[in-house]
């Protein structure tokens, strides 16, 4: 009777041992499509069709990308592939600057980290994750073997791609800050995700997270993530650790170093124009 008492446990341990094991190396790998609409402002109505098409297709390299995440059950990284300009065949250099680099989201410890170049300097932004309050819904649908539902939430604008400059954000800026009396309210997009409980992390493209399963499809403003395909376990695992290099900086520091640097960028342009004249 002991030695059956005995065997038992030792077989529950191995069970046990195998399992947790299991659990450290699990590992995922999700590749994304991101689409973006083209947002030509008050130009786009001076265009004609022609004008518009032409400057989609030289802008497609930025309009139109794919990504990888590679996640465990804490931690992901988010890259996106290289791809040469197929018009140039030349890597879209100022763009660069304003796409995200490589990204690090740890759900136990609340860590982001991305890896980020603006003009020819490297930076390391460490921050907290994005704060996001979820709401969720009852819709459902399939995306490929999987059944997703829907969450959504509301986000303040200075909050999300922090990596991204607009002029017309900078000058919306600089008259909030110049205006006395109270602060108008932050304008806030919508994000809508569908997420899969089949794949319980909680994880997604870019900077969200935070849902009881991997975020499958994710649409923001004028963008949208969709995933295209899954490898569960892949053979080869990859390391799902934080980048190191650069110069240290919150999102909030790297945001006001865009902003100074862009509107040298504009002053300079307007000082050479009035010296010609």
């Amino acid at each position: 009777m002991k030695s059956i008492v005995t065997s038992s446990i030792v077989f529950c341990l191995s069970l046990f041992l195998s399992f947790s094991g299991f659990s450290q190396e699990f590992q995922g790998k999700a590749e994304y499509v991101y689409k973006a609409q083209m947002n030509l402002g008050r130009w786009g109505a001076k265009m004609s069709e022609a004008q518009k098409k032409q400057i989609a297709a030289r802008l497609k390299n930025r309009l139109e990308k794919k990504y990888i995440l590679t996640f465990n059950k804490e931690a992901s990284v988010y890259n996106e592939y290289e791809k040469l300009d197929a018009m140039s065949g030349a890597t879209d250099s100022w763009g660069k600057n304003f796409t995200p680099g490589e990204q690090y989201k740890n759900v136990k410890t609340n860590a982001f980290v991305q890896d980020q170049e603006f003009y020819g300097k490297k930076f390391l932004i460490k921050d907290s994750l994005l704060k996001i309050d979820w709401k969720m819904g009852t819709e459902t649908k399939q995306i490929g073997n999987y059944t997703c539902f829907k969450a959504t939430a509301m986000i303040p604008n200075s909050q999300m791609a922090f990596w991204e400059f607009s002029w017309s954000q900078m000058r919306q800026e600089q008259a909030e800050s110049e205006e006395s009396g109270e602060a108008k309210e932050e304008p806030m997009t919508e994000v809508v995700a569908w997420y899969t409980t089949q794949i319980p992390v909680s994880q997604g493209p870019s900077e969200f997270w935070g849902l009881p399963g991997l975020i499958l499809e994710v649409s923001s403003g004028s963008t949208t993530m969709l995933c295209s395909k899954i490898v569960m376990n892949p053979e080869e695992k990859t390391e799902v650790e934080a980048p190191k290099r650069g110069t240290e900086v919150t999102k909030e520091e790297y945001r006001e170093i865009i902003f100074k640097k862009m509107k040298e960028f504009r002053d300079n342009r307007v000082g050479r124009r009035y010296s010609r004249s």
